[in-house]
């Protein structure tokens, strides 16, 4: 079997990322590079990706953010108080607070690459094996293991059985199902993620035999069908290594449900199901499971593709809470499941309470020694066509409903039409893939990880849907829709598993670089719901849990901070988020002038920027009420006012300030184009007046101060000191009018010097907080954190300014701390510590790294966007 060298995590070396771009021997002195440069090449599985054994565990422990260290507590005891007060209010009311900090999910470093497409619900896969964290209720996750969920090979010889065995590590810890054989030797298997692909390779010594499972999921750019579609396809390959003749069957077994306790609600039906496709797709025939989930109808399909060389049978029920011992033995005898007419030809009963029901596909072939290998394809759909959120105020269809109908009668053309159409989707997963995969240039974990951290686009809670027209509404009072809301349909995605926001906006705005490179349409969506939210006011009083003072949910002319939860009802009560009043945050707002530009850059889009040019005028001439000097700059106000909500900042500021700054450089772009002269000129002037007022309040001679107060970290080294920056040249402008090339240039050197190569040789990315006297700035928890997103957007601004060498070994600690050192593989954080604290599992914002890609576009002078297929 294939040989993985794990990473090394010693702080005594500085990994020369740069230089490692492919497989090769790693003496054992040498800083191995971890799970990305394998050893050994594998037939048919890609050199670059996520590799390890499935006998890898995870050996670092590791435990999530609870408390500050001792002298940081006093700032929070007042948010501590009304956190618990909130928190114990919702548990009463039978709701959960949009963090529950008291629930903070458990670590489990063992995640693979999650299957289906995009806004359709997701399941996840375990590395070694595993079926694990639903996510098909809308926004809501279930962190279980469904030990029923598995694939088992049965191998035969001269007519007997030698050999039978589930194709996973985990056993159950129960009487369940324990007639069938747990005994995997997970030292002759290896797993490999490169998203939306992974490939398991087993090897049976003992008979010969090499199975491989390649999992795909249709995840491509510039698609909007296929990419909705709640479906995956697992092609397994068996290959005959001896001298004599076998039989190879593969079965797939699936339950109802996700793992909870509903799953035993009784109601549950199953029927067996045969598409005849016409020439030259084949038939596919499987089994689906009927069910709700939380009163929302949802049909399981597993599914296998019929050929001449292959046979095919099914099981329609079996008991997933008994021993399994029918269905193992029925398959044990012959290699295939027994079928009887009638068990074809009826539906089963429904289960009553307390129990549960499970369902069976087979596909058997011969594989002749020494032979051409054997293919077996399966899938798997969930349709679950019409959802709503907690609160059931409005009813949406998921956006495949447009192609496959909303009557829950679609599970089995999904199986068909995955089974039929996957190679297409791996011929446009292969190209786009490509050309960053076959570029030399580019070290091998890179490659990992700007494909890996995709699978946040469709396992982040992520929503894709049409709402359905509500008949009570007069044609009076319904609101125009954009064009490109009514093609595109509504998208949201979670800020992070646990912080359940949908579209946090400052967040977004990190990770907004992957939709425009990949689903522009999306991206413009989103945008549109901002807009529109912009001029929306909710007069709701809420505390707000940092201060203790009240006010209003929404304000006008903001911004909200995200566009719900979905414990609650998205779109129209948006601003979930109370620890701040957000319409007084000052990068909030300025972030969708941002966005706009740069999309507008990208896709010359003139009518998009004709739509959002009134509410970008709009919301410059409300913030400039935050300039209280009248000196050009505006001023934080005391307060954790911005994406670091934790992190106080007092009057001119290097993250807000810029961020200004680049505001203002870019509406008198905006304006320029629109042949808006008042606004150009208006604009203009306060940016001068502005870049003077910020070089004399923050630039010490080597880097812009955090802010201009009296604080002993007024003068700590952020990490994101040059956010305007990286947005101003991100959207092609080259000039140095808002910030001086040698001082940009500075301030890199300073914080690469600092922030990351001071603290374990830079094989840990870069801290929020550096100080030029000591490590790092440990006044405030989220200074001393590494927040993922935030390394990979300093690394864009780095290889923006030509300082590729420094970005890539900045970015590099960020993946190798969550990929290989602490197991957070497919559930990236929001932010880690040197002491083995992660806070925010399977976050948003490390979607950033796609800024990276598009920073090479651009000092390549191509189009970042990527190549329509």
């Amino acid at each position: 079997m294939a040989e993985v060298k794990t990473a090394n995590d010693s702080s005594d070396k500085t990994f020369d990322c740069l230089n490692a771009k492919s497989s090769k021997k790693t003496s054992k002195d040498e800083l191995a590079p971890g799970f990305t440069i394998p050893t050994e090449q594998i037939a048919g599985v890609p050199d670059f990706g996520w590799r390890v054994p499935l006998s890898y565990s995870c050996q670092m422990k590791c435990k999530a953010f609870f408390t500050p260290r001792l002298k940081q507590i006093p700032s929070y005891l007042g948010l501590g108080v009304r956190y618990c007060k909130l928190w114990m209010r919702k548990h009463k009311e039978g709701k959960r607070p949009f963090i529950d900090h008291m629930n903070a999910l458990a670590y489990q470093p063992i995640y693979g690459a999650p299957i289906g497409g995009i806004g359709c619900g997701t399941i996840g896969r375990g590395y070694q094996g595993e079926f694990c964290r639903f996510q098909l209720v809308p926004g809501c996750y279930d962190h279980t293991t469904v030990l029923a969920d598995q694939f088992i090979v049965c191998i035969r010889k001269r007519n007997k059985t030698v050999y039978q065995q589930v194709l996973s590590v985990k056993k159950p810890d129960n009487k369940c199902l324990n007639c069938w054989k747990w005994n995997l030797d997970p030292d002759h298997a290896i797993y490999h993620a490169l998203y939306p692909h992974s490939w398991t390779i087993y090897d049976i010594p003992e008979h010969n035999v090499r199975l491989t499972c390649r999992q795909v999921s249709p995840i491509f750019p510039h698609e909007y069908q296929d990419t909705s579609l709640p479906c995956a396809v697992f092609v397994w390959t068996a290959e005959n290594l001896g001298d004599e003749d076998l039989e190879v069957s593969i079965m797939f077994t699936f339950k109802n449900g996700r793992g909870v306790k509903e799953d035993r609600a009784g109601g549950c039906w199953n029927e067996y199901f045969h598409v005849s496709n016409d020439s030259p797709s084949e038939p596919v025939s499987g089994v689906q499971i009927h069910q709700s989930f939380q009163d929302m109808p949802c049909v399981y399909g597993i599914a296998v593709k019929h050929k001449p060389d292959l046979s095919v049978s099914h099981c329609v029920y079996f008991d997933p809470c008994a021993s399994g011992e029918d269905i193992w033995q029925d398959l044990h005898e012959d290699g295939s499941l027994t079928k009887s007419e009638a068990d074809l030809e009826s539906k089963t009963e429904p289960t009553k309470k307390n129990s549960e029901c499970a369902v069976g596909v087979c596909c058997k072939c011969a594989v002749a020694a020494g032979g051409p290998s054997k293919q077996m394809e399966f899938s798997l759909s969930w349709d679950m066509p019409n959802i709503h959120f907690k609160s059931k105020g409005q009813n949406y269809r998921r956006r495949y409903t447009r192609w496959f109908g909303h009557t829950t009668q679609a599970a089995p053309q999904l199986c068909s039409y995955a089974l039929n159409n996957y190679k297409t989707w791996e011929q446009k997963i292969e190209t786009w893939q490509n050309t960053v995969l076959q570029n030399n240039d580019l070290p091998a974990w890179y490659k990992s990880a700007l494909f890996n951290e995709l699978y946040y686009v469709s396992d982040g809670g992520t929503v894709w849907l049409d709402p359905v027209p509500n008949p009570d509404l007069s044609s009076e009072t319904k609101e125009e829709i954009p064009a490109v809301i009514k093609e595109f349909g509504k998208f949201a995605y979670l800020e992070g598993h646990e912080y359940r926001m949908y579209n946090t906006y400052d967040v977004h705005f990190y990770a907004s670089f992957a939709l425009l490179t990949l689903w522009p349409k999306l991206q413009l969506c989103l945008q549109y719901d901002f807009a529109k939210a912009i001029d929306q006011e909710d007069p709701t009083i809420v505390e707000y849990l940092m201060c203790g003072t009240k006010g209003p949910n929404k304000s006008p002319k903001s911004i909200p901070h995200d566009l719900g939860d979905p414990e609650d009802e998205p779109w129209v009560r948006v601003n979930t988020y109370n620890l701040h009043p957000t319409h007084d945050w000052k990068d909030l707002n300025l972030k969708f002038i941002l966005q706009v530009f740069r999309d507008y850059y990208a896709l010359k889009d003139l009518q998009y920027l004709k739509d959002m040019y009134p509410k970008v005028k709009s919301i410059m001439t409300e913030a400039q009420k935050w300039d209280k000097d009248g000196d050009g700059l505006i001023e934080n106000g005391g307060f954790a006012d911005q994406t670091f909500d934790a992190w106080t900042a007092t009057g001119a500021s290097a993250y807000c300030g810029g961020i200004w700054l680049a505001a203002l450089r870019l509406t008198v772009e905006m304006a320029k184009i629109l042949e808006d002269r008042d606004t150009e000129i208006k604009f203009t002037e306060i940016l001068h007046e502005g870049k003077e007022s910020f070089d004399k309040k923050l630039w010490n001679g080597l880097y812009y101060n955090y802010d201009c107060s009296d604080k002993p970290y007024h003068d700590s080294i952020m990490a994101a000191q040059l956010i305007g920056q990286w947005f101003i040249r991100a959207s092609g402008i080259q000039d140095d009018l808002v910030f001086p090339s040698q001082k940009v240039r500075s301030v890199l050197k300073v914080i690469y010097e600092h922030n990351v190569m001071k603290l374990n040789n830079g094989n840990c990315g870069a801290v929020n907080g550096g100080r030029l006297d000591c490590m790092k700035d440990t006044t405030n928890c989220q200074a001393e954190e590494f927040w993922v997103g935030i390394i990979y957007s300093l690394a864009a601004t780095m290889i923006q300014e030509g300082m590729s060498k420094e970005g890539f070994q900045t970015a590099w600690g960020a993946y190798h701390m969550c990929w290989e050192v602490l197991g957070l593989s497919f559930q990236t954080p929001e932010a880690y510590t040197l002491d083995n604290v992660y806070r925010s599992l399977g976050y948003m914002r490390p979607l950033a790294i796609w800024s990276i890609q598009w920073a090479l576009s651009i000092t390549q002078s191509t189009s970042p966007i990527s190549n329509p297929l």
